[in-house]
């Protein structure tokens, strides 16, 4: 046997891996023997478990060494027992089977009269304290967070932290005493308190009014560690017990939240800290930093927010890499509260963008995000744009992206809005997504007189520049839809230089995009239905149709099977010209629809779960939401909670979230669906093989056209959305164009004497749906019953639980079940009322879902499609 100083020097002179494992082997044989041979001896023991934390240091196996650490806490002396707990801590952990030899030692060694042994086994069982240990020296604890003395009561604090955490229920027991820690004089057992009280707060917020009784208290000792003079014991470079401070604060934070009563008691401290600490050292700014976190968790009044902000905006200009990063963070969480008080330090912002610390640039790039407004659009988005040209690759996806919904939301007017995408297009084009290319695309459809504007600008920098993906894309898209356009503009400028534009020039254009080397897929697919439709474009032109055509004709080979099949069919509309300008005549312009600001705010808000859980507290007990229960949850009958997407869960055959279903739910519905924008056909997508929703891509015009897919008649049938409606006739070429409902404005009857239709049938129970008025034209109120069929004495039906789901285009609000969904035999229906309100004149059709109990029995579940209401009952 060796000792420890020797066992390590042996591991460090190892030369190789090799040799090290060689060494570890034999010594951890040696150690295993010794167990064996030397049972009685402590000395060797001590020894032995020694060597085995050094091993756990490397990452070796020691288990074999735990039941030799609980040996060495039956000794008597301090030492060994010492070494015992810390072996303990670190080779054991709850999961052990092991562990339950423990606790008979930890309950001795908790009324020992040697304070030192005693935190040991404090520290020990705040460690790795399991459930059942929790339950058995609970106890113990009690006692020992109320003795006198500070030393144990410190520790104590923090070992009910750990038992609250695994027996919740245990709670109780501890709750006032730690109240009567906070009035503590130790700092150390104030720390500790603080720690408690937080936890106790944080895991059941149903305390915080309890706590919130103390709040005087804790003001009172935040205002004495801050008026106190220098301490050696608890100073920090000149502040007084910074630690202390931070915790009191993070406390304040959690009973202040929602309650402006207490908010109101905090702000003189809060104003006394935030002017009276020293900002020139870490120290003080961690303090800061929590008093800004407080602050803004809190009903703070508008000069103390402001107050924070300009403390943050100090931060800024903090040559420490950590200082600003923490306010850039901090800013981007408080601008929605204070978003003219961060405006002011937009120029600091914009400056960190330079940073060369990517995280500081990372930072201060989401921050400008949430910069730009109407007044500051022009300057913010010029300055993402000149930061755009030397951005790190992994930014510049997201940042077009952002400068692209900043235009779209705060543009001034369109030809700025074009100017922007084009400029950003030039830029980084090749990191553009698909989404912005299509919103850019719907932009100019839209802008009749800018078409030509742009087409123009378009087409003279694809013709100096062609390596961006995305700027080729929008461009030739363009061309191909607005040739005709472009060549009835005669001129452009490009670079002050007037150029004619002839058919030619175009096509000379497309060609050399289509040989170059930055042609793929994508582009050789846009570039050749650009071609395609300058064929209509250019008027009777023969020798550039033929030029055209036979451009077409050296792609009829390539590898890429979608081309060869379009090139197929284009080559096939050569022969049958009048059918060929009816195809390619060009698309109506979709409705405008901010598609990518609505889809970053729902991204955004996705992302608005803080990870930090005392955060998440604040920010729930602020708005007056519970801690932990998500936005969407939405409660059944039977209690269990479920989200909005599940209830709709596969009534329309899917999950999808965007489908047009309405609200579910016994007693609460899901968030009724707005009514449906008119789809815009993602115009730079799918152009050579469609994705709408028959799998194939439309193109309706004027004069009626449409692409080699047959067309979906826009006029459908509602019941086409569960899966009935008549399939539409192959031989219609052309879809027209839905006619726009027309609201009437008759007087309608709001009462309606349709009477009980019978929806459901099984066993005894039995469903009827009665429409019983019209609250406003377009709006029906339905009442769904619930009958219990079966004679006197019939098992009763319980946990009735129905989901309803909805046409695109319609919301259903629905109310909580009577009678508690308790339907028994002979005592009449219980009754549930629904509220659907869509266009006037619309039918009204249904998917129910319905589970329910009878006798206690299994669930039953089902699923009917229900039409029998009188046509254009809304």
């Amino acid at each position: 046997m060796t000792s420890l100083k020797d066992f390590i020097k042996k591991v460090r002179a190892a030369k190789t891996i090799a040799d090290e494992r060689t060494v570890i082997q034999k010594e951890s044989a040696a150690i295993r023997t010794s167990f064996r041979e030397n049972d009685t001896d402590n000395h060797v023991r001590k020894q032995n478990v020694a060597k085995l934390l050094y091993l756990f240091t490397l990452g070796e196996r020691t288990h074999f060494g735990q039941v030799e650490c609980l040996k060495l806490l039956a000794t008597s002396k301090f030492s060994d027992k010492r070494l015992g707990y810390l072996g303990t801590m670190l080779l054991l952990d709850e999961n052990q089977e092991v562990l339950t030899l423990l606790t008979n030692s930890l309950n001795q060694d908790l009324s020992h009269p040697n304070q030192y042994i005693v935190s040991l086994a404090l520290c020990t069982l705040g460690n790795i304290a399991s459930t059942e240990m929790a339950r058995d020296l609970f106890a113990d604890i009690e006692k020992l967070i109320v003795s006198s003395n500070s030393y144990l009561r410190r520790k104590a604090a923090i070992c009910a932290m750990r038992i609250i955490r695994k027996v919740p229920e245990l709670e109780e027991n501890y709750v006032d005493k730690a109240k009567l820690l906070l009035g503590d004089k130790s700092h150390g057992v104030l720390l500790c308190a603080m720690a408690l009280v937080t936890d106790i707060c944080i895991n059941n917020p149903d305390q915080i009014p309890n706590f919130r009784q103390s709040l005087p208290l804790l003001i009172k000792q935040l205002e004495a560690v801050i008026q106190s003079g220098y301490d050696p014991e608890h100073d920090v470079t000149g502040i007084p017990d910074p630690f202390l401070q931070v915790k009191i604060l993070r406390l304040m934070r959690i009973l202040g939240a929602g309650d402006a009563q207490s908010s109101e008691m905090m702000s003189d401290i809060l104003t006394s800290i935030a002017s009276k600490t020293d900002s020139t050292k870490n120290v003080g700014n961690a303090v800061l930093y929590e008093a800004v976190q407080t602050i803004f968790s809190i009903e703070a009044d508008p000069g103390l927010r402001v107050l924070g902000v300009t403390i943050l905006g100090k931060f800024l200009s903090n040559r420490d890499n950590n200082t600003r990063y923490v306010a850039l963070n901090t800013l981007l969480q408080v601008i929605e509260r204070e978003p003219i008080a961060v405006q002011r330090h937009r120029a600091t912002i914009i400056q960190c963008l330079q940073d060369s610390d990517i995280s500081i640039r990372r930072r201060a790039l989401e921050l400008s995000y949430e910069l730009v407004n109407e007044q500051n659009v022009r300057a913010l988005t010029r300055d993402l744009l000149s930061f755009l040209e030397t951005a790190d690759t992994e930014f510049k996806a997201k940042l077009t992206s952002q400068i692209a919904i900043a235009a779209e939301k705060y543009a001034p007017n369109r030809r700025w809005h074009i100017d922007t995408i084009i400029r950003m297009l030039k830029i980084a084009g090749g990191y553009t997504q698909e989404n912005v290319l299509s919103s850019f695309v719907v932009l100019v459809m839209n802008s009749e007189d800018l078409q030509l504007y742009t087409v123009q600008k378009l087409y003279a920098s694809v013709r100096n520049d062609f390596t961006q993906e995305g700027l080729t894309l929008a461009a030739t898209w363009l061309i191909g839809e607005y040739g005709n356009v472009l060549l009835q503009g005669g001129s452009f400028n490009d670079e002050d230089q007037p150029v004619e534009v002839s058919p030619a020039a175009i096509v000379d254009v497309l060609e050399s995009i289509l040989n170059s080397s930055y042609a793929t897929e994508v582009v050789k697919e846009y570039v050749l239905n650009a071609l395609m439709k300058l064929t209509t474009r250019v008027g009777q032109n023969p020798s550039i149709i033929e030029r055209i055509r036979l451009l077409l004709q050296k792609n009829a080979m390539d590898l890429d099977t979608e081309i060869q099949q379009r090139v197929a069919e284009y080559s096939t509309l050569f022969k049958y010209d009048s059918v060929r300008v009816g195809v390619l005549e060009r698309m109506p312009a979709p409705e405008m629809a901010q598609e990518l600001s609505k889809r970053y705010e729902e991204e955004k808000k996705k992302k608005d779960v803080k990870r930090n859980p005392l955060r998440s507290v604040t920010a729930n007990l602020s708005t007056g939401g519970s801690t932990g229960k998500s936005s969407v949850a939405v409660k059944n009958n039977g209690g269990a909670g479920a989200s909005a997407g599940d209830l709709l869960l596969d009534l329309m055959g899917d999950d999808d979230s965007s489908a047009g279903a309405g609200g579910a739910g016994n007693g609460v519905s899901a968030a009724p669906s707005a009514a449906p924008q008119k789809n815009n056909i993602d115009l730079l997508s799918d152009l050579f093989g469609g994705s709408g929703d028959n799998g194939s891509s439309t193109s309706t015009g004027n004069g009626g056209s449409t692409n080699s897919a047959p067309a979906k008649p826009a006029n459908q049938s509602i019941l086409d959305l569960f899966g009935n409606s008549p399939a539409a006739p192959s031989s219609v070429p052309v879809s027209a164009p839905a006619p726009t409902p027309v609201r009437s404005t008759a007087p309608f009857s709001s009462t309606l004497g349709i009477g009980e239709i019978e929806a459901y049938s099984r066993g005894s129970l039995r469903l009827t749906l009665e429409p019983i008025r019209k609250e406003e034209p377009g709006s029906v109120v339905i009442v769904a019953r619930f009958h219990n069929d079966g004679g006197l004495g019939s098992p009763e039906i319980s946990n009735i639980n129905l989901q309803v789901a909805i046409p695109k285009g319609q919301k259903l609000t629905m109310k909580a079940l009577s009678g508690g969904g308790l339907v028994v035999a002979g005592s009449g229906p219980v009754t549930q009322e629904l509220k659907i309100a869509g266009t006037p004149g619309g039918n009204v059709k249904l998917r129910m879902r319905l589970s329910y109990s009878v006798g206690g029995g299994e669930e039953v579940k089902d699923q009917v499609d229900f039409a029998k209401f009188p046509e254009g009952l809304l």
